[in-house]
């Protein structure tokens, strides 16, 4: 029976680990700084085990990685490169859901050297989206046929019936995550034209489009879209996008929240003892009405 590690228990973790459990080749070891999420994930399952981790404990890190056959890491993905380095070095091989970093790139050659299979970019966007595409290109192409533009839109919404917050949003997988993905810069070709798009400009730079049998989205770039040119084989297009969905008014509302400077993870606030009205009084930066949605209303020129 194949040991499976999985590192992290947060919002994406649950229906992975349930499909695991699920088959009969594989026994689960779910690994998270808080015990009771992963004791939660595997529940009752004879083939699940739940144990407490701090990634930040190296021993107990590559004792872990040492005793499964595969390690899948769903921590942030500034932990990855670590875990990787630990399964080329016990020989095992690993899957994330992140974007390929550069850092994890430059472990291509040892990890071939060592015949273990570093798999990034395997979730639903980057992974599905990856697969998609590729299905429609290589049928264009065994036809004969040459790609000119290239145009993939992907985004994790509530279902129109539980679309019931003024934000059009639900968090799916880390609200950190989400929210300082609002901070990626972003490029893309249009015609043969290279558009590049500061973060600090992202969510001035979207428009709408229609989604057959569904309606209106809301799209804005997804990073860089430059590389996939070479990935997906498709070098010569005049177009690449790759764009990222949400319900229309979500960018209005994302750039407001820069504009107010709720994106800043440099600085710290103490929040002991305050409500959140008192704490949004801390980004009105020249009151008048002494009155909170009338100032940010003037501040970010909307209506109350």
């Amino acid at each position: 029976m194949k040991k499976i590690l999985v590192l992290g228990a947060g919002l994406v973790s649950r229906p992975h680990v349930q499909y695991l459990l699920n088959q009969p080749e594989f026994e689960v070891t779910v690994a998270s700084r808080t015990f009771s999420k992963a004791e939660k994930l595997v529940s009752d399952n004879a083939k699940g085990k739940a144990v407490q981790l701090n990634v930040k404990d190296d021993e107990q890190l590559k004792r872990l990685i040492s005793e499964h056959d595969l390690s899948i890491s769903l921590l942030p993905y500034i932990y990855h490169t670590k875990i990787a380095r630990y399964c080329i070095e016990f020989g095992k091989d690993m899957v994330t859901t992140s974007y390929v970093s550069d850092e994890m790139k430059s472990l291509d050659e040892q990890a071939k050297n060592a015949g273990v299979i570093l798999l990034n970019e395997i979730g639903v966007d980057p992974g599905i989206d990856h697969m998609s595409a590729m299905r429609v290109i290589h049928k264009v192409q065994e036809n004969g046929g040459r790609i000119i533009s290239f145009c993939s839109y992907c985004g994790g919404l509530p279902a129109p019936e539980a679309n019931t917050n003024p934000w059009g949003y639900k968090f799916s997988w880390s609200p950190r995550g989400v929210i300082m993905a609002g901070k990626n810069n972003a490029k893309y070709l249009m015609n043969k034209e290279l558009i590049e798009v500061p973060g600090t400009e992202l969510f001035d730079h979207h428009w709408l489009i229609q989604v057959p049998g569904f309606g209106e989205l809301e799209t804005y770039p997804n990073r860089n879209s430059i590389p996939y040119r070479e990935i997906y084989g498709i070098e010569d297009t005049d177009t690449i996008f790759r764009g990222t969905l949400r319900y229309p008014g979500w960018s209005f509302t994302m750039k407001k929240i820069v504009e107010l400077c709720l994106l800043d993870d440099e600085k710290l606030y103490n929040l002991n003892g305050i409500t959140y009205k008192e704490f949004m009084h801390k980004f009105v930066k020249n009151p008048k009405y002494n009155n909170l949605e009338k100032d940010l209303a003037l501040q970010l020129n909307i209506a109350e």
